[in-house]
């Protein structure tokens, strides 16, 4: 039994204490009388076995050869043993002295002292939104949820149904046994109100998916700060979120958006796609027409250039001699004129007697119309 436990517990009250040690008056260092002293109550008590039991002589060494036994017994019953990642708390009527460490240790056995020893190490659950029935991880498994720890309200003034669970162990636990009345309730009671803030500066979409780890981290700091605050004696290890969705009641119409705002984002995605591949495309086809008219050009100044310069040079030699030179011209006029044109050539000699001219008109216009194809 624990004679003392310090007021002020995290919500108010005085923490589960009635504000006296064992021994009646105050319960702190300056709380009105101190603790009595050992000697005086052997000392008390061998004087009341003395009134039920008179007489002196071998009755009074016998009595005291008892009280000399029972005080080695009540002694030897003060050894303790701290397992492995647990952490011995020892108190001196009702009153924190110290920590221990694991290993063999010895203290005042009750009524003078007391010992808790516990598990500082092993990792705590604490669920919020729900409640499981049955063996855990197993298809005999019930959940219920419990609405009224799991609604909240968003940064952009909507409702969202959040489930978590909640990680944690003992940081110090002299103040886990001594400042907090319920840890359990405590560590849940805080993470709602941690949440709830994180939450509430954080829009329905970003819960949803996009800022759902940074409201796990956020929020384990913020409980930290609390459980801190009220010297809770708890360390937070995580905080995982299990559920995260719009409430039951509106959730259908909730995925209807959800559907609408991926198709529009598959269509965005889909036209960025098209823009980025028919973009590039338009401008090296326009950089390919720039650069074959850019060389058409050349190409046509180049050879309008040696053309003036080729006429320039043929009228300086038509002035030197112009029959000539006409003869030239007309020669090379004549060679670029019939250059592609079907040509037949009849000998204006004796070769030519007995020739009968025949123009083919049928088969020139199948031919042309054949070209015009």
């Amino acid at each position: 039994m624990v004679w003392k436990i310090q007021r002020g517990g995290p919500w108010g009250g005085n923490g589960g204490g009635s504000g006296q040690g064992s021994w009646g008056g105050g319960s702190g260092p300056k709380g009105g009388s101190q603790p009595p002293d050992i000697e005086d109550i052997l000392r008390r008590s061998q004087e009341k076995f003395k009134k039920f039991f008179p007489g002196r002589g071998k009755g009074g060494r016998r009595l005291s050869l008892l009280i000399a036994i029972l005080v080695l017994f009540w002694l030897a019953t003060g050894f303790y043993r701290v397992q492995p990642g647990e952490e011995g708390v020892e108190l001196l009527f009702g009153e924190f002295v110290k920590r221990t460490t694991p290993g063999l240790n010895y203290w005042f056995s009750t009524p003078i002292g007391q010992v808790f020893t516990p598990n500082v190490e092993n990792t705590n659950i604490t669920t919020v939104g729900f409640r499981e029935f049955g063996q855990s991880g197993t298809r005999n498994t019930t959940v219920r949820d419990v609405s009224e720890e799991s609604l909240m309200l968003t940064g952009d003034q909507n409702i969202i149904d959040i489930d978590y669970v909640v990680q944690w162990r003992i940081k110090n636990a002299a103040d886990f046994l001594f400042n907090i009345r319920n840890p359990e309730a405590t560590v849940k009671l805080a993470s709602e109100s941690a949440i709830r803030e994180v939450v509430g500066q954080t829009t329905l979409e970003d819960a949803l998916a996009r800022k759902r780890t940074l409201v796990e981290t956020s929020t384990v700091d913020v409980l930290q700060k609390i459980l801190d605050h009220y010297k809770a004696g708890v360390f937070i290890t995580s905080i995982k979120l299990q559920k995260v969705e719009p409430p039951q009641q509106v959730i259908d119409a909730f995925n209807d958006v959800q559907r609408a705002r991926q198709d529009k984002e598959r269509q965005q995605n889909e036209a960025y796609a098209y823009r980025n591949d028919i973009v590039p495309k338009a401008k090296g086809e326009a950089a390919r027409m720039i650069q074959e008219a850019t060389g058409y050009k050349e190409r046509m100044v180049l050879e309008a250039e040696g053309e003036a310069k080729r006429f320039l040079s043929v009228f300086e030699a038509y002035k030197g001699n112009k029959a000539v030179t006409r003869s030239r011209l007309y020669l090379e006029r004549m060679q670029q004129v019939f250059k592609d044109s079907e040509k037949v050539i009849i000998d204006s000699g004796k070769g030519a007697t007995g020739v009968l001219p025949y123009l083919p008109l049928p088969e020139l216009r199948k031919r042309s119309s054949g070209a015009d194809k």
